[in-house]
C-alpha cells in the first residue's frame, strides 16, 4: 500500500492527459502525479520520488514538492485560514494542513505560527496536525543514551534556557548558559545527549560530547583561519566572547581548549594580544 504522508520511490505507470500514473513494485494501487509536477523527460518504468497526500477530494495524489512537516515529525507552521472545523496551516502543499479544534491546545489564529505534530487518523486515513506537543512526547522509555547524537527541534523558551523535542519523541533541554548561538522556535538542529538525570530528564548539548569530539574540530577552524590569515590572528585568551564568537562561533572557553591543545602541541605561540603559528610557518 502507498502510504500517505510519506515519500516514496514509484514507477511510472502510464502517461494520461492530466498527468503521470505511478505505482510501487506491490502493484495494488496507483496514484497520480499532475502535470505540473511531471518532469520534463521521463519514460515509462522511469522512477521518481514523490510526497503522498490526500487531495480536496479525498484521492491520494502525488507531488514533487517538499513538505515542511513529515509524519510523526515536528514543525513551526503559519496558519492560513481559520474556518468552523479548524485552522488551515500552511505545510508547502497545495491543500492546507487541518488542525482540528480538539487538537489546539488554544484558539488558533491567522497568520500566526504553532509547534504542530503531523498525524494520521487511522479510521479516515486523513492527515492532521496537532498542537498538543506533549502528548506526543514522552521520557518514560529512552530510545538514546548519555553522547548520543539527535536531532532536535527547538520548542520553548523558560527561565532555564530552550525546551526542545529530541528526535521526534522526547524532551528535552539546554541550558541557556550554554548557547552560543542565536536560537529561534522552530530551529531543527543537530545535537548530544549532555546527561540523562532523574526521571529520564535530558540535559542536550548543542556541542559534541567529550574534549576530544568537540575540541579536536575547533583546533582545526583555528588553525584554518590562521593559515588564511598569515600566520597570525589577533584573538587570545584575552579576548571578549562577543568577538571570539564572531569570529569562530564558538564559545570562549572552546576557544580557550582549543588554543590550548594547539599550544601544547607545539603549533602556535601565544602572547598578550596575538597567536601566531609556531616559527610563522603558514604551511
Amino acid at each position: 500500500m502507498i502510504e500517505v504522508g510519506r515519500f516514496h520511490d514509484l514507477n511510472i505507470l502510464r502517461d494520461t492527459s492530466v498527468g503521470l500514473y505511478l505505482g510501487d513494485e506491490t502493484g495494488e494501487e496507483d496514484v497520480l502525479l499532475p502535470n505540473k509536477y511531471c518532469p520534463e523527460k521521463f519514460e515509462i518504468g522511469d522512477q521518481i520520488e514523490v510526497f503522498v497526500y490526500r487531495d480536496n477530494d479525498e484521492r491520494k495524489i502525488a507531488t514533487t514538492l517538499e513538505p515542511y512537516v513529515l509524519m510523526n515529525e515536528f514543525s513551526l507552521l503559519k496558519v492560513n485560514d481559520v474556518s468552523e472545523v479548524g485552522a488551515f496551516l500552511d505545510w508547502g502543499l497545495e491543500k492546507d494542513l487541518l488542525v482540528p479544534f480538539k487538537e489546539q491546545k488554544q484558539k488558533m489564529e491567522v497568520d500566526r505560527w504553532y509547534m504542530v505534530y503531523l498525524d494520521i487518523d487511522e479510521q479516515t486515513d486523513r492527515l492532521y496536525g496537532s498542537a498538543k506537543v506533549e502528548k506526543r512526547l514522552q521520557n518514560k522509555d529512552l530510545t538514546i543514551e548519555e553522547g548520543d547524537e539527535v536531532e532536535i527541534v527547538v520548542y520553548q523558551k523558560t527561565e532555564l534556557g530552550f525546551t526542545v523535542i529530541v528526535n521526534n519523541l522526547h524532551r528535552g533541554l539546554v541550558y541557556k548558559n550554554e548557547v552560543f548561538e542565536e536560537l529561534e522556535i522552530g530551529d531543527k538542529l543537530d545535537a548530544y545527549v549532555k546527561k540523562i538525570r532523574d526521571e529520564n530528564k535530558l540535559d542536550i548539548s548543542l556541542q559534541a560530547i567529550g574534549y576530544k569530539n568537540y575540541n579536536d574540530p575547533n583546533c582545526e577552524l583555528i588553525y584554518e583561519a590562521l593559515q588564511k590569515n598569515n600566520g597570525t590572528l589577533t584573538l587570545t585568551d584575552k579576548s571578549s566572547p562577543e568577538d571570539i564568537y564572531e569570529a569562530f562561533r564558538i564559545s570562549k572557553k572552546a576557544f580557550k581548549k582549543a588554543i590550548g591543545q594547539l599550544y601544547k602541541e607545539r603549533k602556535i605561540t601565544i602572547d598578550k594580544t596575538e597567536i601566531k603559528i609556531q616559527n610563522n610557518q603558514n604551511a
